[in-house]
């Protein structure tokens, strides 16, 4: 599970303006130290299958809304994965 301090930093990491916490960009944020999280678990944990679902649907879920966010603003889009270091 992720940490309230690790949370809050993802947000304030790609704040829009001082009180943007559930915006495109903060979710993706989020999802993505969940993503990290999760992929670090299964690393020791290989038959962990409930764990390795949730994952998939995570990435899904983050997938959409980079696909949301670069459909409305590349530039935002590319700035975005570039300051999470996700692939494109």
């Amino acid at each position: 599970m992720i940490t309230t301090e690790k949370k809050a930093a993802a947000i304030k990491s790609v704040q829009v303006h001082g009180k943007d916490t559930g915006g495109s960009s903060a979710q993706v944020a989020v999802l993505t130290e969940r993503i990290k999280e999760l992929t670090e678990h299964l690393q020791t944990h290989k038959h962990d299958y409930m764990t390795r679902r949730g994952l998939l649907q995570m990435v899904g879920q983050r997938r959409r809304l980079l696909r949301y966010i670069a459909r409305r603003d590349s530039q935002t889009y590319l700035d975005l994965i570039k300051k999470l270091g996700i692939r494109r």
